[in-house]
C-alpha cells in the first residue's frame, strides 16, 4: 500500500471488539470509534477480557485506532458545574484511550456561549491541562478543527494555536482536521490554489508535525457556511478532486484518514458486523483516487 491509511468511524454496538470485526469486514486500514455511548458523560468500565482482545487484534492488524470523545463535553463552558463535568468526562475518555492503547482521543474544543472567545480559549487550555495531569498513559488528545457554528471554538487555525500556547506541556496534544469543517469554516481546499494556500497556512501556524488524523467528509453546505453537514465523498460541495489531492499528498502519507460520512445501515444503532455499503463505496472511491 502506498499512501495514507484509509478507514472509517465504526460502531461498537455489541461490544467494543465488534468494531474490529466491522473494520475487518470493511477493509479498514485505520479506525475511529466511540469507547462508550457518545451521549453519556461516563461509560461502563471496560472489561479486562475486552481490553486484552482489542489490543491484541489491533496489534496483529497493525491498525491505527482513535476514539471520538463525547459530544457533551464543553471545556469552554462558563458554567462551572458543566465545565467540571466536562473535565471529568475528558479524564474518563483519556483513561479509556490509555486502557485500549489508542493513538488519540478526538475532541471538539468547546463553545464559549455567553462569555468571550478569549475566555473560552483560556478555559479550554486549563481543562486540557487538568485532565492530562490526571492521565496515567500517553494517549494523545486530538483537538478537532471545527465548522464554526455558533460560538464553537477551533474553527480558525489561530484559535487552535492560542489553545496550544496556553498549555505548558503539549507533548500529548495534537490536531485533527476535518475536510467538511475546513470548507464550512471558510478554508478553500476545493480549488487547487486554495488547497495549497490553506495547508501553507496550517503549516505556518500549527505545523504538520501537529497533524495526527484526518476526518474525510464532503460537505452538504457551501464554502464559508459555518454549518456542519457531512456528505458522501464526491457528492457535496468539495467534489472528488480535493480528496484526490489529499490522499496523494506526500506530506500526509503517514496521517490516518477516516470517514465520518452518512451510513446506509443506521450507523451506531446497527448491531450487524457486515460492512456498511456507503463505507465500502466511499473507501473504494478514495482508494482509486489514492492509486491514480
Amino acid at each position: 500500500m502506498i499512501g495514507p491509511r484509509l478507514g472509517a468511524h465504526l460502531s461498537i454496538a455489541g461490544g467494543i471488539t465488534r468494531a474490529i470485526d466491522r473494520a475487518e469486514a470493511t477493509g479498514c486500514e485505520a479506525l475511529q470509534i466511540f469507547t462508550k455511548n457518545s451521549n453519556q458523560w461516563r461509560g461502563r468500565p471496560l472489561q479486562e477480557k475486552d481490553i486484552t482482545e482489542f489490543r491484541e487484534r489491533v496489534t496483529r492488524l497493525n491498525l491505527p485506532v482513535v476514539s471520538h470523545a463525547s459530544y457533551l463535553i464543553n471545556l469552554a463552558a462558563p458554567d462551572q458545574a458543566l465545565r467540571n463535568k466536562s473535565v471529568a468526562a475528558l479524564e474518563d475518555e483519556l483513561a479509556r484511550g490509555d486502557q485500549l492503547g489508542l493513538e488519540g482521543v478526538v475532541l471538539h474544543p468547546g463553545a464559549y456561549t455567553t462569555s468571550t472567545e478569549r475566555d473560552g480559549i483560556k478555559r479550554i487550555a486549563e481543562g486540557i491541562a487538568t485532565a492530562q495531569a490526571h492521565q496515567a498513559g500517553t494517549t494523545l488528545l486530538l483537538l478537532e478543527h471545527t465548522a464554526g457554528q455558533g460560538t464553537m471554538l477551533g474553527h480558525r487555525f489561530e484559535q487552535l494555536r492560542a489553545m496550544l500556547d496556553l498549555i505548558d506541556d503539549t507533548s500529548r496534544v495534537a490536531i485533527c482536521l476535518d475536510t467538511c469543517h475546513l470548507v464550512a469554516a471558510g478554508y478553500d481546499i476545493i480549488s487547487e490554489n486554495g488547497y495549497s494556500k490553506v495547508f501553507e497556512e496550517f503549516d505556518e501556524i500549527l505545523g504538520f508535525d501537529q497533524l495526527k488524523v484526518f476526518h474525510l467528509n464532503d460537505s452538504k453546505k457551501p464554502l464559508g457556511s459555518r454549518v456542519d453537514r457531512h456528505e458522501e465523498i464526491g457528492q457535496g460541495h468539495l467534489g472528488a478532486e480535493p480528496f484526490g489531492r489529499l490522499v496523494r499528498d506526500e506530506r500526509f502519507q503517514n496521517v490516518p484518514m477516516v470517514l465520518e460520512t452518512p451510513k446506509a445501515n443506521g450507523g451506531s444503532r446497527s448491531s450487524t458486523i457486515e460492512a456498511d455499503i456507503s463505507d465500502l463505496k466511499n473507501l473504494s472511491l478514495l482508494r482509486r483516487l489514492r492509486d491514480e
